[in-house]
């Protein structure tokens, strides 16, 4: 017999048991559907996590480290023990170096890391807390230093004003909940107002020769009491005015830009938020005259021990990298290694990512395996069935010259058309099930939170004709032995069945 032959027997006997085939088909059917849906659902968290990070622009830089003063700090402790590398006031993402680094990183450094082949630029770490006050209001705000000019991706968005004109400018940019914290009525209002960074220290006073200072007794001018206690509202005014440190011109004001889709929210890059920038000399000036207590005394134990002499520099504890193109992150990681520095990239994550959702995807598709397993049984019953009842047709068949491989092919090919049939109708239902949740989770949830609408499923091409050629191999596996067991009637029995 040719193929058609075959293939047209095949559909004959199929129409001939639409009830049972369509009941069969089912059973594929949906184990198709909870395969490819599950499989799906896997598949679209993964996609909109990497999605995220790309949106995010984390994809094109690093962060590098360098030997700071708290490792040089602490003696007589097993470096592999687990520990806060930076115990310092300031509290940040837990970003994790690859490497212990043996080198300072310093400004020298930074030049040389600048240097890479491909690296756009390199900006130093350089943050803390301070209280500020702004428009009458004393708050204590996160402060970060910033390139001037600034390439970030950071800086693209302002509500209102610009980016700090010079690098030596006294100049601040802000947040958009700085200026609702200050009680502005709109970013506008807070573009040329000021804001003052206090402290109990006398800069300029620390500045002159400590010889130079006037003797206690002599700045008595009869306003104090024995015990130094004001008495006067004059000098408690002055002593108000005495803990502004440094005062900033606001600039410019960020704004949140507008995304949709998984990279909606979220700060850009791996830059480190706060609610003012100010130029990275003034923020390492001011970071260096204000220690908090922890940091003197690493930085004098790191002096004391020989690490750190007096004329070096404690350089910066990290510093953000950005690269042309994702490509070269490898190389450029390759080669700060070669320097003495460590390192961390988003990079690092992907791979533990991905084997979480291999893990997942793992136990979703065996989930729908087990459905289209049961299916399977439901194959090689209704072939079984099909043998009985068709007995006789088969002894015919033999008798008048049909060979048992041609009798198996029948039979295969009944099995075929059932996988196939319920792999395609399978995929679409799967596809319209992920339709349907999107708009559900969508109307229900995303949509109270004012968020725009995400596709929480992926269904590439390689998902659904996978799952269709696996449907069929299931079915055309189920009728091997039915297939067997036809091809073996005697058909001389065979003609005697009733």
């Amino acid at each position: 017999m040719s193929f058609y032959d075959i293939l047209r027997l095949a559909l004959r006997n199929l129409r001939e048991a639409r009830l049972r085939a369509a009941l069969t088909s089912m059973g594929v059917i949906v184990g198709v559907a909870v395969i490819v849906t599950m499989f799906s659902f896997g598949l679209g968290l993964q996609r909109n996590m990497l999605s995220r990070f790309r949106a995010l622009d984390l994809f094109n830089e690093m962060r590098v480290f360098g030997k700071n003063v708290f490792s040089m700090a602490v003696t007589g402790v097993d470096p592999k023990l687990g520990r806060d590398p930076n115990p310092g006031e300031r509290r940040g993402p837990a970003f994790r170096s690859d490497q212990a680094p043996t080198r300072i990183l310093d400004d020298a450094a930074l030049a040389e890391i600048a240097r890479i082949p491909g690296v756009a630029y390199v900006a130093p770490d350089i943050g803390f807390t301070t209280y500020v006050r702004c428009n009458g209001r004393v708050v204590p705000q996160s402060v970060n230093g910033a390139m001037v000019p600034n390439q970030s991706s950071r800086f693209k968005t302002f509500q209102a004003g610009q980016m700090i004109s010079r690098p030596d400018a006294d100049e601040a940019v802000v947040s958009d909940v700085l200026t609702e914290t200050c009680g502005f009525a709109k970013p506008e209002d807070a573009i040329g107002q000021t804001i003052e960074f206090l402290t109990t220290r006398d800069d300029k006073q620390e500045s002159k020769d400590p010889a130079a200072k006037k003797d206690p007794a002599d700045e008595d001018d009869g306003g104090t009491s024995f015990f130094g206690i004001p008495l006067e509202e004059s000098n408690n005014n002055a002593a108000a005015n005495n803990v502004v440190g440094r005062t900033f011109r606001i600039s410019g004001v960020l704004g949140n830009e507008k995304r949709e889709g998984a990279g909606q929210g979220g700060p850009m890059g791996l830059m480190p938020n706060a609610q003012i920038y100010i130029p990275v000399q003034a923020a390492r000036d001011w970071a260096s005259k204000h220690r908090n207590p922890m940091g003197e005394v690493a930085l004098a134990l790191a002096r004391q021990s020989g690490q750190l002499s007096q004329s070096d520099s404690e350089g910066y504890f990290s510093a953000v990298v950005r690269v042309h193109d994702p490509v070269v992150l490898t190389d450029v990681r390759k080669r700060l290694t070669e320097l003495g520095f460590g390192s961390f990239s988003i990079v690092d994550q992907l791979d533990q990512i991905r084997t979480v959702f291999l893990i997942i995807d793992s136990v979703l598709g065996l989930l729908g395996g087990i459905s289209l397993l049961v299916a399977s049984f439901g194959i090689a019953n209704t072939m079984i069935m099909s043998i009985l009842e068709r007995t006789r047709e088969i002894g015919i068949m033999k008798a008048i010259g049909a060979e048992d491989r041609e009798i198996k092919m029948i039979f295969f090919f009944e099995a075929a058309v059932i996988g196939l049939t319920g792999g395609v109708i399978g995929c679409l239902a799967a596809w319209a099930i992920d339709g349907i949740a999107n708009r559900l989770a969508y109307r229900f949830i995303l949509k109270p939170q004012n968020a725009s609408f995400v596709d929480f499923f992926s269904l590439p091409p390689y998902l659904w004709i996978g799952a269709i050629l696996f449907a069929l191999t299931v079915s055309i596996l189920a009728a091997l032995y039915p297939a067997a067991r036809a091809a073996r009637i005697d058909p001389v029995r065979a003609l005697r069945h009733d």
